[in-house]
């Protein structure tokens, strides 16, 4: 009996391998001429499954197979070794700032694996011109531009506030909201994978429950997604503005950006958060939500200042008939956030420098400075979030990986992001299995935003694909010289075409606007 086991598995091994070669030699019979072939890799395919021993073939931007090759029977026009390393697809920033129509390189995300970026976030989206806020020319004019990696978009819905003419502290007429449907349907029939919101910034925050419903019945309708900035992730106001979106889930597919619980503690309020999300879930709500690996914000100075003060205008009024309440509200806010020296300036006079150095330097209070920039002179980077409570976000199976990042931001994580999840929550703590953070990383944010045939390896899916060592991935970027490329993504193929290699880059344009429809 256990010889006859033994003959049959022979058989079912045979046979198998002659399903192969088959599959094989019928590709090869119809055309055996190929751009690239990636032999002897660590295939990691995006679907959160563990590596498999793989050959790969690419032909006009398509993996034509995935399996066992024979190099004699075929002939190839650029042939890589991966033997000891991973080959995954691309990665997918799913939240990324920037505008590829400026001259700014974007070359640091191709560095740090990214093959696809996600724009038009918090809000706001780019145009041509500016106090114009048409989302349409712009992506007309992106698509025959030349770009150094692919570009997916959403609509700001605060930029769709200002095309519509709203002022930014009233509801919009029925004719503006109206306009502002418009908008939506047009950019989304244009191939905008949904609306984004920033309801923590002008003109966001001035948008009410029904505002938000009648945009969101639209994305709904449209099968995209409405990714939102939500309205204040402080800790005590979290899981209201959750709840928020949540009932905003009850009309179409939801997304929480950036996820964090601003000077928050403890690995068990982090659990609390992720809890509410699944809980949600197994009512139906499609929610997701992604998060970057640092403990670090980054936006306008803004954010200190109190609701009722954001803007240049209402700065001045403050200044003149609240002065003292403002500067209480300030020196609180500050001290909340754990203090003058967790404000990192990233622009302005004082780039570089604490609010503390600043104060300390110009020999003024911390209240001074601020008063002297106002909510719209800087951006900076804010250290408010705590390491166990955010690596509860950063390592859960269902929440992705985006940077939250742009080129020219003095922050690391626009040149790093991917590349420190690979170090140091693979490498270094072990956090993660390295199939489960490039599923993070690809598989995942593809599925959430239906970014078709990319996110992962398998025949007839767009040849997006990183082949690299784990062990020699490095982040180099730092707070203090932020502009530092990652290291150890030896191979960056984007739509079939090898466009870097060992640290260098040998096409900046390659990229494409890819679009929902």
């Amino acid at each position: 009996m256990k010889q006859l086991i033994a003959f049959c598995f022979l058989l079912m091994i045979t046979a198998c391998g002659n399903q192969k070669k088959t599959e094989f030699d019928q590709l090869i019979s119809e055309n055996n001429r190929f751009d690239i072939a990636i032999v002897n890799g660590n295939v990691i395919d995006g679907s959160g499954a563990e590596a498999f021993k793989a050959d790969l073939l690419i032909r006009d931007e398509v993996v034509t197979f995935v399996g066992k090759i024979d190099l004699e029977k075929i002939v190839v026009s650029k042939t890589i070794n991966a033997e000891g390393k991973t080959v995954s697809p691309g990665f997918i920033d799913v939240h990324a700032h920037g505008n590829p129509l400026s001259d700014v390189s974007f070359e640091s995300f191709l560095a740090t694996g990214v093959t696809t970026m996600v724009l038009g976030q918090d809000g706001g989206h780019p145009s041509l011109k500016e106090q114009e806020y048409d989302i349409l020319p712009w992506m007309e004019q992106l698509e025959q531009s030349d770009l150094e990696l692919n570009v997916a978009m959403f609509v700001g819905h605060g930029s769709l506030r200002r095309q519509a003419h709203i002022p930014n502290e009233v509801k919009p007429t029925a004719a503006q909201l109206a306009a502002m449907e418009a908008a939506l349907e047009a950019a989304l029939e244009a191939g905008c994978f949904g609306i984004s919101t920033g309801l923590e910034y002008v003109p966001g925050m001035y948008a009410d429950e029904l505002e938000l419903q009648a945009l969101a019945k639209i994305v709904g309708a449209n099968d995209a997604v409405m990714m939102s900035h939500m309205r204040n992730e402080d800790d005590e106001a979290i899981e209201a503005s959750i709840d928020e979106l949540l009932a905003l889930g009850a009309l179409c597919q939801v997304h929480a950006s950036h996820l964090k619980v601003v000077y928050g503690k403890g690995a068990a309020r982090g659990q609390g958060i992720l809890q509410k999300l699944a809980d949600s879930k197994k009512q139906g709500i499609q929610v997701s939500a992604d998060v970057y690996p640092y403990m670090a914000s980054y936006t306008g100075i803004g954010i200190l200042f109190p609701s009722w003060c954001k803007t240049n205008q209402q700065f001045e009024r403050a200044k003149l008939d609240r002065l003292d309440e403002l500067k209480a509200y300030l020196f609180n806010r500050v001290i909340k956030r754990n203090g003058p020296e967790a404000t990192l300036f990233g622009s302005g006079k004082y780039a570089g420098k604490t609010l503390g150095t600043v104060a300390a330097e110009e020999n003024k209070t911390y209240v001074d400075i601020l008063m002297e920039i106002g909510p719209q002179g800087a951006s900076g980077a804010y250290f408010i979030m705590d390491q166990t409570l955010q690596d509860e976000f950063i390592t859960d199976p269902k929440t992705m990986i985006a940077s939250d990042g742009s080129p020219t931001m003095l922050h690391p994580r626009g040149h790093g992001t991917q590349a420190r999840i690979i170090e140091k929550y693979v490498e270094g703590t072990e956090q993660l299995e390295l199939s489960m953070a490039i599923y993070k990383m690809t598989g995942l944010p593809a599925k959430t935003i239906n970014l078709k045939e990319r996110g992962f390896l398998a025949k007839n899916y767009i040849a997006d694909i990183l082949i690299f060592n784990p062990s020699e991935v490095k982040e180099k970027a730092t707070y203090e010289n932020p502009y530092q490329f990652s290291e150890g993504f030896d191979q960056v193929i984007l739509n079939g075409k090898l466009v870097r290699e060992n640290g260098k880059l040998l096409s900046a344009n390659n990229g494409k606007l890819l679009r929902s429809k």
